[in-house]
């Protein structure tokens, strides 16, 4: 805290030294040279420790602490104001925004949708809706549809061109291959 002090009275005397001289060398001592020299002094080591250590003294952090509840207050109604619905709105168009939101939230919506599937209630709500004949129905007749068959037709030949499952099958038709080889001997 001492050397903040020192660093904080040196400021003090220098700024005194300088409006204390002669008219014409305070003259030409204007705010843009002031504002250099105050720079250049908190660039020096002891002008960094001695931010840093008014940084980790406790009255000053509660100083700089914001209110949590003025916080929350303040983006929920920004949040849900007719200008935020159509500034999100606006966001999620650009299509780098959306891709870079959705990887950086994939991890935490896998997370619940784990949590989700072992929850008995939501397992049984599920059920309920896979179980419903009116969704049975509609199942079949998606199923029958042409765009549908087209669809799955497309993912298909997509999966069984990747190299990956290339490599896969190629792996399961030798381990076959070897496992009927065994069995004949």
């Amino acid at each position: 805290m001492s050397k903040a002090k020192t660093l904080l009275m040196s400021c003090f005397l220098l700024l005194s030294v300088t409006a204390c001289a002669p008219k014409d060398q305070a003259a030409d001592m204007d705010y843009d040279q002031t504002k250099k020299m105050v720079v250049d002094i908190l660039k020096t080591d002891d002008g960094k420790k001695a931010i840093k250590e008014l940084l980790n003294d406790d009255a000053m952090n509660e100083a700089l602490v914001i209110d949590q509840d003025a916080i929350k207050g303040t983006i929920e109604k920004t949040l849900t104001s007719k200008k935020g619905e159509e500034f999100w709105k606006n966001i999620f168009e650009d299509t780098d925004f959306a891709e870079g939101f959705a990887k950086t939230l994939q991890t935490e919506h896998e997370k619940v949708i784990k949590k989700l599937m072992k929850d008995p209630d939501y397992q049984k709500m599920l059920m309920g809706v896979m179980q419903d004949p009116g969704m049975n129905k509609k199942y079949s007749e998606l199923a029958k549809s042409q765009e549908f068959r087209s669809y799955l037709e497309e993912v298909i030949n997509e999966t069984l061109s990747s190299p990956l499952y290339k490599k896969q099958f190629e792996d399961e038709l030798k381990k076959a291959a070897k496992d009927t080889a065994k069995e004949s001997e």
